[in-house]
């Protein structure tokens, strides 16, 4: 069986199996990763995977798993960020006027 090396932050280099990999491909390279658990801290240790790792651990027997990135997630965001302030102002807002429950109440009867 292939044994493939990689490294814990906390214990150092570990001897794994395909089966212990878990390869995401992602169709936005730079997200995709692969993952894996320590066996002996247990902790779960995920690193990013560009072309050279990924081919390197599917020739080491590695099931790549390809996934989508939604492509509202690549949208460039303009304006500030959302504060915890903001946030709550939202919270706040829902609470006082239940508009979404009004609205839902509407379309479900038609």
């Amino acid at each position: 069986m292939t044994t493939i090396k990689a490294s814990c932050p906390t214990c150092g280099e570990v001897e794994l199996t395909p089966a212990d990999i878990t390869l995401m491909v992602c169709s936005h390279a730079p997200l995709s990763y692969y993952a894996f658990t320590c066996g002996t801290c247990t902790d779960e240790v995920r690193k990013p995977a560009d072309d050279h790792v990924i081919s390197l651990l599917m020739s080491g027997g590695v099931k790549a798993t390809v996934w989508e990135v939604p492509a509202e997630a690549l949208e460039p965001k303009a304006g500030p960020a959302l504060s915890y302030d903001d946030l709550l102002d939202f919270v706040l807002q829902l609470e006082s006027e239940d508009l979404i429950a009004a609205r839902a109440t509407t379309v479900a009867r038609r």
